[in-house]
């Protein structure tokens, strides 16, 4: 009876996941938009139709693309997380690609010189961290500046039924959190854009004139599978799952498994000797230089965790990493990188100050109750 309910319980996941319609495939929307416009696209690996990139298909259909800005990681999505991308030609199209990272996060008003309509189309993982939002942001920004449309082909987001985590408060503004939003925010790329545009985030609260086509038999509770990873070292479905939980060790002086197949599935140290399981991070694409490289990380290895619907963020993981430490005054990085991805400084002196995690997550809940309410303006699926 257990397996026959599986099995059925398996059947009707895998039947929503088929008839979700992401909205890039739906052209009739927006491909009378781009006819004779010059258009640029704001791409990566995971801007697919059935399979067929964005750019190809677009040129197929004899669209003008003239340009692409490639965000973190590049066009192909293979460089590793903060590496500074060249801006080079395309071998395939011939397309020029111009970096959207390092020093050249905003494209300029000579980038838009030759451009009518920018199109945006890349996966995100709904977690505010995440760089893929900042590079929207200076999109749109861009985009109302120099009176260029933008046009976003919205995307399931895998975390979609999942809110939790501190609001970023804006004195801790960065590249890896630029809003006043919680670590999770349970919003599709679409909504989110509705969001930056609605409340004013961009320079000067200009709005960018923003058209974003929606998907289809899709709510925030639609189980979904990315088809391709968002990035080198998010390789499934457990590590985006985990990531919004185990991104805090990179503020640290843990490894969370980059340099290995296991990345954001794992997490420690060469000096975390309670725990028998080891791994050694060693060079690989999308991680040329991991922390703690060629060196035994004594750790967890979280590979076998359930996936809960719905679950928070689960802060067990650092609070026990903290505690179990031997050199506790080494435990944080000097630059305080964690202060920037929890939203503030709190989260360090809270864990410093040895507060439990029930605590924590006590702390978060004024602000989050605020979001709520701003979220609920800008939902496209409700």
């Amino acid at each position: 009876m257990i397996q026959k309910t599986f099995t059925l319980l398996l059947i009707f996941t895998l039947s929503i996941f088929a008839n979700v319609t992401v909205g890039a495939k739906q052209t009739a929307k927006y491909f009378p938009l781009l006819k004779g416009k010059r258009v640029a696209l704001i791409v990566n690996q995971s801007s697919l139709i059935d399979g067929e990139h964005l750019v190809d298909r677009l040129l197929r259909e004899q669209i003008n693309v003239v340009k692409i800005f490639a965000p973190e990681h590049g066009f192909r999505g293979t460089a590793d997380a903060g590496q500074h991308i060249k801006s080079n030609l395309d071998a395939q199209t011939g397309l020029p690609i111009v970096s959207l990272y390092g020093k050249h996060k905003k494209p300029t008003k000579r980038d838009l010189k030759d451009v009518d309509i920018l199109v945006f189309d890349i996966q995100d993982v709904g977690v505010r961290f995440y760089t893929y939002l900042s590079t929207l942001h200076y999109i749109m920004e861009a985009g109302a500046e120099q009176h260029k449309p933008v046009i976003v082909l919205d995307r399931p987001n895998p975390n979609g039924d999942r809110i939790d985590g501190e609001v970023l408060n804006l004195k801790y503004k960065s590249f890896v959190g630029m809003h006043p939003v919680p670590i999770l925010y349970g919003m599709t790329i679409g909504e989110y854009a509705k969001m930056i545009n609605g409340q004013g985030w961009l320079k000067g609260h200009k709005k960018a004139d923003l058209t974003v086509i929606p998907l289809a038999n899709y709510t925030h509770n639609t189980p979904y599978s990315l088809p391709v990873k968002p990035s080198p070292n998010l390789p499934n479905d457990l590590s985006i799952y985990l990531y919004p939980s185990l991104a805090f060790f990179e503020g640290t002086v843990f490894s969370v498994g980059r340099g290995t197949t296991k990345q954001f599935q794992l997490y420690g140290d060469p000096h975390y000797k309670k725990h028998n399981f080891s791994f050694t991070p060693i060079s690989r694409e999308g991680a040329r230089y991991p922390k703690h490289k060629g060196k035994k990380c004594y750790g967890v290895d979280l590979s076998s965790e359930p996936i809960i619907s719905g679950a928070g963020i689960n802060l067990k993981y650092l609070i026990d990493a903290y505690r179990n430490y031997p050199y506790k005054k080494r435990f944080f990085l000097k630059n305080h990188f964690i202060d920037k991805l929890s939203g503030s400084s709190r989260l360090r002196k809270q864990i410093l100050a040895g507060k439990s995690a029930k605590s924590i997550k006590n702390s978060w809940q004024k602000g989050l109750k605020k979001f709520k309410v701003i979220r609920e303006k800008y939902l496209i699926y409700k």
